[in-house]
Order: structure tokens, then C-alpha cells, then sequence
């Protein structure tokens, strides 16, 4: 009985798209044009969230990079606006007494260093730093090759690793470094590791693919630094994050004698904190999936409209069915078997349409600005919920206009 029943529905879909053929082709091109809307609009915005954060987690993973300042307080008979610098034994003492911290790091810096390959040279910058300074700041090394060691720095070892548009632009693109000598400022370094290609929109002093990195003791034994240009730290989970900073502050407060409330006294940059700026993008995919959702609606609407013509068309012929015995439930179901089967092939013209378009996104060298488009199991499901909602409510109230006809009256008309 149910399949007889899906057959004369079937039979009837087909009568009623050839007796509307331009009304079904404009309400199935408004579809298929929302379907593409909604699809890319939260394909596009996926990928450009996923871009940010992958360019934000280019300077590092929910690290704070932190440099000494003034003073804004007077504390303990000390005026305020006293200068005070970080030193190597500062890290040791982070190390000991802040048991929240992952890692830790302090970092030398040093630009218009010359660093020379045969008869290649190039004025850069190098960092001198500790081997826990790469996974907080997303260094990884290319196979073959490595980062600093504690052996390294134990033994201030004159070694380096490169950036790798720096190995580039010394030894040619795609030429493996490891091994080889390198000189710098006229004294021999051996080359450990070359960076991994990562991005990066944000830095503090320049992008780490342009930079060369050294051991923190081979760098204050060559050039006889005294103070570090920053520190660089990462507690051990985020739910105690806030917990860390604040011992940090505490600590240096200690040493250095400042009153522990002075937030000026440590100038601090929080990526945690900067990560609050990925509930923008959060907000703008709710956005675009609204405005997509609107542009369907307006397919819907012409669904709609043209539901009710078919049932003003085929009032006789539901008061004769209904006379004969039809129940509101056969008449109710089969309108919203014909909308559905409508939206169902204007909602998969235009998928078909959107996944060609995000396939092909790749290939126009957008990646680096907007990502890859990607749409995910969420948003399918979220497009899909989108397209039967709309078709639902675009046959129901014509579908209960004519299951609620009286059957005289329908006869008559």
C-alpha cells in the first residue's frame, strides 16, 4: 500500500513539473543559487578561520613573550620608573620556583650579523636561545636535520640553525645544509637543522624563516651580552595559564623588588589572550550562514508560491479524491512529498555546484589569503537541516489548505 502510494505521488510530481515548467525552473535555479551560497560562504569562512590560526600559532602556541620595563610604582623606598633587565639566571630561577610552567626560554638578540657561504653573504639576524625555545615558537626542523641541544648549550657549541628562506638564499633552495660550516661575523659555525616552511603573520622582531639561531651561551660568550632581550614561556595547560602569569609577575616582583600589582613593571605579550579574536570568526560564520540562510528563504518562498497555484489547480481533483474516501493524511503528505522531492534536486544541483567551486579554489593561488575552503561534517549536516526546514515549511501550509477542503465545496469550485 505505501509503495502504490509513493508511486501516484510520484506520478503526480511529475504531472504537476510539467504543467509548471517555468515556475519549477525559477524555484529550482533560487534554490540551487542558496545552496551555493550557503555552502561557500561557510566553506570560504572555515577556511580563512583555519588560515588565521594556523598564521597565529606561526608565532607560537599559546606562549608569552615577555620583556623587561619600568617601573610605575614606588615600592619598599625605590622610586617608580626604575629600569631593571632579565639575565640568564633568570630562567633558572623561573624553572625552580614557577612549577606551572612547560617551558621556558630566554633569548639574545643581535641584527646586522654577517653570515657567509663561500662567496654568498647576508646581513641578518641571529638569536641566541635555549633548545625549549622551538616547540613554543613552532620551530620544527627538516628531516635530516635538528634543533639546538642541551649538549649544545652545556658545551657552547658554535653551531647554528637556519630559517629556511635564509638556507635559500645561502646555499641555494632545496640544498640540505646539515653538516656544513657557515661563517659567522668571520667565525666558523656548523649547521644543524633548517626550518620547516611555516606560516607566520605576526612576529616581535622579524620572521624566523630570515633568521639564524644559536646556543644562548655560545651567543653571550661571543659577544658578551649581559642582559636577555626577552624571555619566552608557556604553562603547562591553559586552565592554569592566567595561574602562571600571574606567579611570573610574582616572582620577578621578589627579585627585583617591585610591588607585585605593577603591571607595567613586566611588559607581556599574551597570544592566550590574542586567541579571543577567533570568536570573531565564529561570529562571522553565524553571520554568512544567516545570509545564506536568507538567500534560501527566498527560494523557498517561490516553492511556496508555487504550491499553493498547484493546489488551486487541483482543487476538483482533491474533492474527489477526498469524497472517495482520501484521508486529510494521504492529501497533507503527498504536497510535502512534491516539495521535498523539489528541494531535494535544487539543494543537490547547487552542492554539486559549490564542491566545484571549492575544488577548484586551490588552484587560483588564494591559499596563503583565505585558506582552503573546506566544508565540514557540521556544515554539511547544518546545510542539509537548512534545506528541509525551509522545504517542510514551504509545503506545509499549502499541504493543510487542502487537506482541511470540505469535499462539497471543493466539487463545486
Amino acid at each position: 500500500m505505501q509503495l502504490t502510494s509513493l508511486k501516484l505521488y510520484m506520478k503526480q510530481f511529475l504531472h504537476d513539473l510539467r504543467a509548471q515548467k517555468l515556475r519549477t525552473f525559477l524555484t529550482l535555479v533560487g534554490l540551487s543559487w542558496g545552496t551555493v551560497t550557503v555552502i561557500c560562504l561557510l566553506a570560504f569562512g572555515y577556511g580563512l578561520q583555519n588560515n588565521q590560526q594556523e598564521q597565529m600559532k606561526g608565532l607560537g602556541d599559546n606562549i608569552v613573550i615577555m620583556w623587561a620595563s619600568n617601573t610605575s610604582k614606588p615600592y619598599a623606598g625605590y622610586p617608580k620608573g626604575r629600569w631593571f633587565g632579565f639575565v640568564p639566571d633568570d630562567i633558572k630561577m623561573m624553572r625552580q620556583n614557577i612549577p606551572d610552567l612547560e617551558a621556558v626560554s630566554g633569548e639574545f638578540q643581535r641584527g646586522n650579523i654577517t653570515i657567509r657561504n663561500g662567496r654568498k653573504s647576508k646581513l641578518i639576524q641571529i638569536s641566541g636561545v635555549d633548545p625549549e625555545f622551538a616547540p613554543m615558537r613552532t620551530i620544527v626542523p627538516e628531516d635530516g636535520g635538528r634543533f639546538l641541544n642541551d649538549i649544545d648549550v652545556n658545551d657552547k657549541r658554535r653551531v647554528i640553525f637556519l630559517g629556511n628562506d635564509l638556507r635559500d638564499e645561502i646555499f641555494g633552495e632545496g640544498i640540505d645544509p646539515v653538516g656544513k660550516a657557515v661563517l659567522i661575523d668571520n667565525v666558523p659555525y656548523t649547521v644543524v637543522g633548517v626550518m620547516v616552511k611555516k606560516k607566520q603573520d605576526s612576529s616581535y622582531s622579524g620572521r624566523d624563516k630570515d633568521k639564524g639561531f644559536v646556543p644562548a651561551t655560545t651567543f653571550q660568550s661571543t659577544y658578551g651580552d649581559r642582559y636577555l632581550d626577552n624571555i619566552v614561556f608557556r604553562a603547562k595547560t591553559l586552565e592554569i595559564h592566567k595561574q602562571a602569569v600571574d606567579r611570573t609577575y610574582e616572582t620577578f616582583a621578589k627579585r627585583y623588588k617591585f610591588d607585585p600589582t605593577d603591571r607595567e613593571a613586566l611588559s607581556m605579550w599574551d597570544t592566550v589572550e590574542d586567541n579571543g579574536f577567533m570568536v570573531f570568526f565564529v561570529a562571522m560564520r553565524l553571520f554568512v550562514g544567516f545570509v545564506g540562510f536568507m538567500t534560501l528563504m527566498v527560494g523557498g518562498i517561490g516553492l511556496a508560491n508555487i504550491m499553493y497555484v498547484v493546489v488551486e489547480e487541483r482543487t476538483k481533483e482533491i474533492g474527489i479524491k477526498m469524497a472517495l474516501g482520501a484521508k486529510k493524511g494521504f492529501v497533507l503528505f503527498g504536497f510535502i512529498f512534491e516539495t521535498l522531492i523539489l528541494t531535494t534536486i535544487g539543494g543537490g544541483i547547487g552542492y554539486g555546484i559549490a564542491q566545484l567551486i571549492i575544488s577548484l579554489a586551490p588552484m587560483m593561488n588564494i591559499k596563503d589569503y583565505v585558506g582552503t575552503p573546506t566544508l565540514s561534517l557540521q556544515d554539511k549536516l547544518a546545510v542539509v537541516a537548512i534545506l528541509g526546514f525551509i522545504g517542510f515549511m514551504a509545503s506545509f501550509f499549502p499541504a493543510r489548505r487542502a487537506a482541511n477542503m470540505n469535499p462539497v465545496q471543493a466539487l463545486k469550485l
